[in-house]
């Protein structure tokens, strides 16, 4: 009795990794063909006049649908994950990542091995050179044991220098790292990073765009650096030089409004130029300590509101604003559209109600326009 749903599971993962693997097409491309056929099955079944019509679609890309030659690498990959026990998530899947979903480039299909809460409360990326110092080791140390009370997903990129260090860091006070990779799930790289990267499934674990046999070329990184960044509450950049992955990473965070902190350096420090160049242009705040992240993002608890008189204010509530309420209080952070869609309300009445209760103190807005309880 269970075989035909699970079939049925497959050919439509089948079609999502296809539509993700058109050549030409990226992932807005990608989006909008789905947006305008109605389904990723539909993409592949409509006939080559009405793919002409679609913005974007010219002849070389339609051929490319209507041969759907993709869809034999497709069946391949799922063959892989399924034998690697590696989850797929496909950009409309409730447990797509929140935060990546209001990003117009986050990519359509992410592969993960682990277990991990990409929807997690408070999420944090570290980022830095690969030459990292003693200096930029003790302050991602430093910071990463600082958040602990705070619970925070940790995400970096398991490279060498400050990506692995942030990683260690996690690993170490027990909270809940991931690591975002330029290739498939395959390998690992650096190879010598393999053990960390197996610690780090227990509590976290990998996450990637890219299928197997995908090596990790240069043109690669920087695509992934937007997972990175899209992924996040914040972003650390712990050291850099002038130029380099982790600016790359802030310039993409910055994009995406997410809050951006940097770690001060000598202003004779090679891999402190980025940092301090960042902060200089007002693309970054200075970072001295883990109270400036508790500050700017307002993860201080509040003074002086006991409990009882946060009960008092959830009792006098209209009978709408505890529905968002209770949707927060199930889920921890939810993104204003999937608050609409669950509540059965309109977008605009949503926004008012939420921003009613952000004055009174009771949710707050992360960037992308989700939110939570405070």
């Amino acid at each position: 009795m269970l075989i035909l749903p699970v079939i049925m599971q497959e050919e439509q993962l089948k079609y999502k990794i296809g539509v993700s693997l058109i050549d030409g097409v990226g992932d807005v491309v990608a989006k909008r063909l789905i947006a305008y056929c109605g389904s990723v099955e539909a993409v592949f079944n409509e006939k080559k006049r009405g793919l002409l019509k679609i913005p974007g679609i010219g002849r070389g890309i339609a051929n490319a649908i209507i041969s759907q030659d993709v869809l034999n690498r497709a069946e391949e990959e799922i063959s892989f994950i399924k034998k690697k026990e590696i989850k797929a998530l496909f950009y409309l899947d409730d447990d797509y990542p929140n935060r990546l979903k209001y990003c117009d480039d986050g990519p359509v299909m992410l592969y993960c091995k682990g277990r991990m809460d990409m929807n997690a409360t408070k999420v944090v990326s570290i980022v830095g050179t690969r030459q990292a110092g003693n200096y930029g080791k003790r302050m991602c140390e430093k910071i990463v044991e600082g958040l602990v009370k705070h619970n925070i997903l940790v995400v970096s990129g398991l490279a060498y220098g400050i990506d692995i260090c942030a990683h260690k860091a996690a690993l170490k006070n027990n909270l809940q790292t991931i690591g975002v990779v330029a290739h498939g799930h395959d390998r690992v790289y650096p190879y010598i990073h393999e053990p960390i990267a197996e610690k780090m499934q227990g509590n976290g674990g990998i996450v990637t765009e890219f299928l197997s046999k995908t090596k990790p070329d240069r043109e690669n990184f920087p695509q992934r650096n937007r997972i990175i960044a899209g992924l996040s509450d914040a972003l650390i950049v712990v050291e850099s030089a002038r130029r380099g992955g982790a600016l790359i990473t802030a310039e993409i965070a910055n994009s995406y409004n997410r809050d951006v902190f940097a770690v001060p350096g000598k202003l004779t420090d090679r891999y402190s130029e980025g940092c301090n160049w960042l902060i200089k242009i007002n693309k970054a705040a200075l970072l001295e300590s883990v109270k400036d992240i508790e500050y700017l993002m307002g993860w201080k608890k509040e003074k002086g509101r006991s409990k009882a008189a946060q009960k008092k204010m959830f009792v006098d509530l209209k009978p709408e604003e505890k529905v968002l309420i209770d949707l927060l209080d199930k889920s921890g952070s939810l993104g204003i559209d999937t608050i609409s869609l669950k509540a059965g309300m309109s977008t605009s009445k949503v926004a008012a109600m939420l921003l009613t209760l952000e004055f009174s103190g009771m949710v707050k807005c992360l960037p992308g326009k989700v939110y939570q309880l405070n």
